[in-house]
């Protein structure tokens, strides 16, 4: 939605075209007010885009990804997954075979250039584009191109500031860190950001 209201052309994919279309319709009507070019496809269209954000659930990501291998060849592709299970009041970290998602991303798709970011943000606040969010958004990736792609689209959001952090080696301690940020906001009741002070 943040991005569409920053005006790029957003696709939502799916197994299921129709669905997607049904939440691309759903998203856009909940802002008649506003212009959001938000459209539906299945994943192979979804694909098709110049920069694909990968946002399903970590445990999906690389069943998502492999028929899409092809498709995603030379593009960048942002992760966003994070390997979390919920254990009572508290979201601990798993750590994937990899290390990161965002690594066994990579080793999924070894021709696409793959940064993790957007771990850390409140789903609620980023849906509500009048929340008045205010964020720093981690990103790091193996590949210079993939890192300032995503910090291009980073900037572009209302509220959002990147920060480059490094080589997708930082994706672990990104990944794993989502896991006290949930906690906290489920504690607290709250929907925190990360802020980082001095840079």
């Amino acid at each position: 939605m943040r991005l569409a209201a920053a005006g790029v052309q957003v696709t939502l994919g799916s197994r299921d075209a129709e669905r997607a279309a049904a939440v691309a319709r759903d998203v856009v009507a909940a802002y008649p007010d506003r212009t959001l070019e938000i459209r539906g496809a299945d994943n192979g269209g979804a694909a098709e885009a110049d920069v694909v954000v990968l946002a399903t659930p970590w445990d999906s990501a690389i069943a998502t990804l492999k028929p899409l291998r092809e498709a995603l060849a030379g593009k960048v592709v942002v992760s966003m997954a994070n390997a979390l299970v919920r254990e009572g009041r508290e979201m601990l970290a798993l750590i994937p075979p990899r290390g990161s998602v965002a690594a066994a991303v990579q080793a999924a798709l070894p021709r696409s250039l793959v940064a993790a970011a957007f771990h850390h943000l409140p789903a609620a606040e980023m849906e509500n584009l009048d929340s008045g969010l205010q964020a720093d958004v981690l990103v790091c990736s193996d590949h210079a191109e993939a890192s300032a792609v995503t910090e291009s689209l980073i900037e572009a959001m209302s509220g959002l500031r990147p920060i480059i952090a490094g080589s997708l080696s930082q994706a672990a301690a990104i990944e794993a860190f989502t896991a006290v940020c949930i906690t906290l906001n489920m504690r607290h009741k709250v929907h925190s950001t990360l802020r980082i002070a001095g840079i």
